[in-house]
């Protein structure tokens, strides 16, 4: 088996967020969102790139708010590679540094291969917002009713990282 590659790890800068203006609609159908009720636009937020030979290998994107840091999006452009755990082994780094107490994110109850994802590197499964996307939806309405393999998004689930 080769090696898997080493990713360099940088903050999003100025320079970057064309190329997230256009990579994020082109990969998700839109450059907005919404989780718990608040509406990002994605290429507006701070975060992380990682690169590997010169080339973009992945995103993450966060909002920090007081002492909780909550990751808005985690994309790895070759899923499998190490791309999206360095992004959010940085992100770790990054909580603790700020002295964060809390870290988390959400995902779909669709998206059973995020949830696989960040169940092994460490997340907790703590709530279910149960029909949340009809919220959603009213803020962001291109939300698709049916996503991954053919389950209807309905609900919020909110993952968090033991910071302590």
């Amino acid at each position: 088996m080769a090696a898997a590659p080493k990713f360099s790890i940088r903050p999003i800068s100025e320079t970057d967020r064309d190329w997230i203006d256009a990579f994020y609609p082109e990969r998700w159908g839109s450059g907005r969102v919404v989780t718990r009720g608040q509406l990002y636009k994605v290429a507006e937020l701070p975060g992380f790139i990682a690169w590997s030979a010169n080339t973009r290998a992945g995103l993450l994107t966060y909002h920090l708010s007081g002492r909780e840091l909550e990751i808005v999006t985690l994309d790895s452009l070759e899923p499998g590679q190490g791309a999206g755990r360095a992004l959010l082994a940085e992100a770790i780094r990054f909580a603790r540094a700020k002295k964060c107490l809390r870290m988390w994110l959400i995902t779909t109850n669709d998206n059973t291969a995020a949830l696989r994802f960040y169940q092994k590197t460490g997340f907790q499964l703590v709530r279910i917002h149960r029909n949340a996307l009809q919220a959603s939806r009213r803020l962001k309405p291109e939300i698709p009713l049916v996503g991954v393999d053919g389950i209807p998004i309905r609900d919020e689930i909110e993952l968090e990282y033991p910071l302590t």
